[in-house]
C-alpha cells in the first residue's frame, strides 16, 4: 500500500513539474498554513457532504525517497452508500475509491492537488457514471475553492 501511494505522489510531483494541462489535475494553493488548511479541508469535505474516510501520512516514505517536507498527506473521501454501489456495480471503479486530494506544505503556503475524475468518462460509456465523474470534479472544485478561500 506505500509504495502505491508513493507512486501516486511521485505522479501527481511529476505532473505539476512537467507542466501538466490544467483540466489534467485540480490544485489550489492556500496562503494558510498546513494545519489551518488541513482544518479548512475537512471542514469543506464535509460541507460538500461528503464522510472523511482517513488521512494518510506519506511523508515517511517520501523522506526515504528524499523529499524534505514533513507535512504531506493524502485525505481520502467519499459518500459511503455511493461507494458501496459503485463498487458493486462497476467493481473495476475500486482503485479510483474514495476521492482523494493531496495536501503538502510548501514553504509558507499550502498546496491542494486531486486528479480530475472527468478523465474518468472516456474509459466508461454507461451515461449515469459519466454525470457521477462530472459531479465529482465540480465537487472537489467547490472543496478545494473553499480551503483557497479559509486563508
Amino acid at each position: 500500500m506505500r509504495r502505491l501511494l508513493r507512486g501516486v505522489l511521485v505522479l501527481l510531483v511529476c505532473a505539476v513539474a512537467v507542466g501538466a494541462r490544467a483540466e489534467d489535475l485540480l490544485m489550489a494553493r492556500s496562503h494558510a498554513q498546513f494545519e489551518e488548511s488541513m482544518a479548512a479541508l475537512q471542514q469543506a469535505i464535509g460541507a460538500q457532504g461528503y464522510t472523511l474516510s482517513r488521512v494518510q501520512r506519506v511523508d515517511i516514505g517520501l523522506t526515504a525517497s528524499g523529499f524534505t517536507t514533513d507535512k504531506y498527506r493524502v485525505v481520502f473521501f467519499g459518500k459511503p452508500a455511493e461507494i458501496r454501489a459503485l463498487s458493486a456495480d462497476h467493481p473495476d471503479l475500486i482503485p479510483y475509491l474514495p476521492l482523494q486530494i493531496a495536501i503538502f506544505a510548501e514553504g509558507d503556503e499550502t498546496l491542494l492537488i486531486a486528479a480530475n475524475p472527468v478523465h474518468l468518462t472516456a474509459a466508461y460509456t454507461d451515461p449515469e457514471l459519466g454525470a457521477v465523474f462530472a459531479r465529482w470534479e465540480q465537487d472537489l472544485r467547490a472543496i478545494l475553492d473553499a480551503v483557497r478561500q479559509a486563508e
